[in-house]
């Protein structure tokens, strides 16, 4: 062989190192009248890149023509070698026969070393078809012949195969023995594809193993690499759902899923990924709320799993075509003998999700009554509760308490819901960033319901503890500190310039489309790297004891807790030693009704709308009636505690009512508020004021605390930048910041308030080692959250709470710049006077003028916590 055919020869493996280099020099080839032994190598290299990253039809044309030329250059290697990459392409295309066809007659004219070749890409056909046993078989015959020829490059992607289908049937340690030889192959060659591709499965592997934050790690890193080398990899597509989806994420992964499959349409890429594509955005878009959408996915992945004999993947599919038929309330005895028959078939592949299926067929068979079958498949779906990945274990315990709910034993429920519960506590541990933590709750959304259903009839202390189990759990221990990250701290520096420029041109009447490009590009870089982040909580902690929080409140003090069980509010009405239940009105008529004041609220910030104030009196009446119900006449004179439900979290509390002129807080949960209780407040007392730009009022309560409060440090103009005044918040006695507060609905943890050099963000204030003891934010919208997971907050507010801060006054609708001023400089003169901040902020309503704009400002504003 010539020096001429060793250049040729080596386009092949370039096209996994350096994919455009690989497709330009084997044009060039072809532009040079070679031979057919070369040509075929030339147009084989062009196929595969077609067919990995371009036009599948492309791809099957220069391949085909690359099959011919080996032909004639009588070379039966060069053909079973190509007739391989056919194959490959074929069943890509949805045309398995034929690629199936073409990788047999590869493997009988194969000889030696190119053989083995061939049975690894016969094996990672039968991967793609859900083939899994088929494709061992292959890859272990493969492996010996490619490492008796030395052959490296080959070796580690069968390795790399061989833990990817071991992955596929469960078995997480040996793939990630599997793909531990196979880095260490890797990190001998110049493959960077392969390199790429080797990241992305071990991404996959962390996360069958129940590690999102190294899972998430990965993914990017390999699509980092990806996008070095200008190849889109759609599998990585479809794995980065995956882990979206178990952390929560369920809208994020609908968009990626729906992006790539664009992309891929608009490439003619494979349609054996556009069908996973498919299938992971019907999960996604089941998981997000959206059952109609999920079932026009589902089916479609149905019909071309099908179209392209892949039962394996058919049947996946099927089950997530129940699911969402399910959710969408189409439950049936038939839908209860299609989901059998999908466990049994999940059970024959050995997939990990046929206990989901199990679960699903004992569901429905128990919502039509079916006692006898729902025991069947119950029982089935509860193996799994001992061994596996958390969410598999959660399967099982989630079956396990129905069938101890059909049995009549409310015992059971509550130790399945128990353990169930306590697998998902030491999940969610793993998760550094406060947001996983609270969308991980969703996983437990089901069993958190059946135990508080189970405890409804044991009294109300009982439903009390419940209640609590699964209540703003994301706020009990603290989002691990972000490390010391360089790259992480210059995006924050970046994002801050950038939000603030657009801000200034938005003001100007300036279109800014270039800064919110950039602007949205580093909160993606932000939250990737915080996501990134694992969980450094030695475990869940204490368990809440009703008795140490009857202690706690005394005789004085009464909390109310809000439960919601089947859609109707729950009261429990906790003090003087005991707890007792009262039932107020449906969950969905409080939320209308909390909306419709917040609307009023909003209109009475602007002078000129009094006639709307008896409209939002009458309306808080009403609000009063369905969330505390008979509960109102029992609560006495003293200060109230006040733990709603994350969905109510926009009501005005003092608006009631029952709590108008009452010292009144609000808590997350009652765990937070003994948290809060027992805070002990900083050495030193020391203050800190922060007078950010652009307000209304231009701050005008700062000044005048100020000279109150002797040796306090103020923070404005120049110096209200966000590296100065997070040092000064750090520890601090008492902070006031005046700044504009802006909640993103979309992005809670960006949610911020206006620094001179731009927004100070929930990332940022997650940076300091103690957030100061009390603190007060005197603009609109600074207690907004997002409600996520299973009763999880998302917010500024939220994310102070578990770093230090012991009392928070923030406002819950947009206020009356100029009526805040007087409201501020009460409070802080009852602060002044030895006052807590909900004492303190009931006298400072009741000072205030008594027009219709005074007093809906005052209403507006809440305190948090205990201090």
């Amino acid at each position: 062989m010539t020096a001429r055919s060793d250049s040729v020869l080596e386009l092949l493996p370039l096209v996994f190192a350096a994919p455009n280099q690989a497709l330009a020099r084997a044009e060039e080839v072809l532009g040079t009248d070679p031979p057919p032994l070369h040509a075929s190598v030339a147009h084989q290299v062009i196929g595969i890149w077609q067919r990995d990253w371009g036009d599948l039809k492309i791809a099957l044309e220069h391949l085909r023509r690359a099959r011919d030329l080996a032909a004639r250059a009588e070379s039966a290697d060069r053909e079973a070698d190509v007739l391989a990459a056919l194959g490959v392409a074929l069943v890509h295309a949805g045309r398995t026969r034929q690629g199936l066809d073409a990788l047999e007659r590869g493997v009988a004219i194969g000889t030696g070393h190119t053989r083995a070749r061939v049975l690894f890409r016969r094996a990672f056909a039968s991967w793609v078809l859900g083939l899994h046993r088929e494709a061992l078989d292959d890859v272990r015959r493969a492996i010996p012949v490619l490492r008796q020829a030395d052959d490296v490059i080959w070796t580690a992607r069968a390795l790399t195969l061989r833990a990817t289908v071991h992955l596929a049937l469960g078995a997480v340690e040996r793939a990630d023995a599997d793909f531990t030889a196979a880095e260490a192959l890797w990190d001998t060659t110049g493959q960077d594809h392969d390199k790429a591709d080797v990241v992305e499965s071990r991404g996959l592997a962390a996360f069958r193993s129940g590690d999102v934050p190294v899972a998430l790690r990965l993914l990017d890193e390999a699509e980092e690499r990806y996008a070095k080398l200008g190849t889109p990899s759609f599998m990585l597509y479809i794995r980065r759902c995956e882990v979206l989806m178990a952390a929560g994420l369920a809208p994020e992964a609908l968009a990626e899923a729906d992006a790539a499959i664009g992309v891929l349409d608009r490439n003619g890429g494979q349609s054996t990924r556009k069908a996973e594509l498919l299938l992971a955005a019907a999960r996604a878009a089941r998981l997000a709320g959206d059952p109609h959408t999920a079932i026009a996915r589902a089916a479609l992945a149905v019909r071309l799993f099908a179209g392209q004999r892949r039962p394996w993947w058919e049947t996946h599919a099927r089950l997530v075509l129940i699911e969402a038929r399910v959710a969408a309330g189409r439950g049936s005895g038939r839908l209860v003998a299609d989901a059998a028959e999908v466990a049994e078939q999940l059970a024959a592949f050995g997939a990990p999700a046929a206990p989901e299926a199990s679960l699903l067929a004992g569901r429905i068979a128990l919502d039509l009554g079916w006692t006898a079958d729902a025991e069947r498949h119950l029982a089935v779906a509860a193996r799994s509760r001992r061994s596996g990945p958390p969410l598999a274990r959660m399967t099982g315990w989630a079956a396990q308490a129905l069938r101890a709910r059909a049995a009549g034993s409310g015992r059971g429920v509550l130790e399945a819901c128990r353990r169930g519960l306590d697998v998902l506590d030491d999940h969610r541990m793993t998760l550094g960033a406060a947001e996983l933590r609270a969308r991980a709750t969703a996983q437990g959304a089901e069993l958190a319901a059946l135990a508080q259903r189970a405890s409804l009839d044991s009294g109300p202390r009982r439903l009390l503890v419940w209640s609590e189990r699964w209540r703003a759990t994301a706020l009990s221990t603290p989002p691990t500190r972000p490390p010391a990250d360089p790259t992480l701290l210059g995006d924050l520096t970046a994002f801050r310039e950038i939000a603030a420029r657009a801000e200034e041109a938005r003001m100007e009447g300036r279109p800014v489309p270039a800064l919110d490009r950039e602007q949205r590009r580093l909160e993606r870089e932000i939250r990737s790297r915080t996501l990134h982040i694992r969980g450094d909580a030695p475990g869940y902690g204490s368990r809440f004891d009703p008795a140490r929080l009857l202690e706690r409140l005394g005789d004085e003090v009464l909390l109310v807790e809000l439960a919601v069980l089947d859609g109707r509010v729950q009261v429990l009405l906790c003090g003087q030693g005991r707890v007792r239940r009262f039932e107020a009105g449906r969950l969905a008529d409080a939320e209308t009704e909390a909306e419709h004041v917040q609307a009023g609220l909003r209109r009475l910030a602007h002078p000129g709308a009094e006639a709307r104030l008896p409209l939002v009196l009458e309306a808080g009446r009403r609000l009063q009636e369905l969330l505390l119900g008979p509960a109102a006449a029992h609560l006495g004179s003293g200060p109230v505690v006040v733990v709603p439900p994350g969905r109510l979290h926009r009501v005005p509390w003092a608006l009631l009512p029952a709590l108008r002129e009452r010292v009144l807080s609000v808590s997350p949960s009652a765990s937070g508020w003994l948290r809060a209780r027992d805070t002990e407040p900083p050495p030193g007392g020391r203050q800190v004021l922060v007078r950010g730009p652009g307000l209304a009022t231009e701050g005008a309560e700062v000044p005048e605390l100020a000279g109150r409060y002797g040796g306090s440090t103020v923070l404005e103009d120049d110096e209200a930048r966000v590296p100065r005044v997070l040092e000064e918040l750090d520890g601090a006695a008492l902070a006031h910041i005046a700044a504009h507060g802006t909640f993103r609905a979309d992005s809670p943890l960006f949610s911020a308030l206006r620094m001179a050099d731009g927004p100070l963000i929930v990332h940022d204030f997650e940076r300091l080692d103690r957030s100061p003891y009390r603190i007060i934010l005197s603009c609109c919208d600074t207690a907004r959250f997002a409600s996520v997971g299973a009763d999880e907050l998302l917010g500024l507010v939220t994310a102070l709470l578990p770093l230090g801060t012991a009392g928070v006054v923030a406002c819950t609708a947009p206020v009356n710049d100029a009526a805040v001023v007087p409201l501020m400089l009460a409070l802080h003169k009852g602060l002044d006077a030895g006052l807590s901040l909900a004492e303190a902020l009931r006298d400072a309503r009741a000072a205030l003028p008594e027009d219709a704009t005074h007093q809906a400002t005052g209403w507006a504003f809440s305190a948090f916590g205990a201090a």
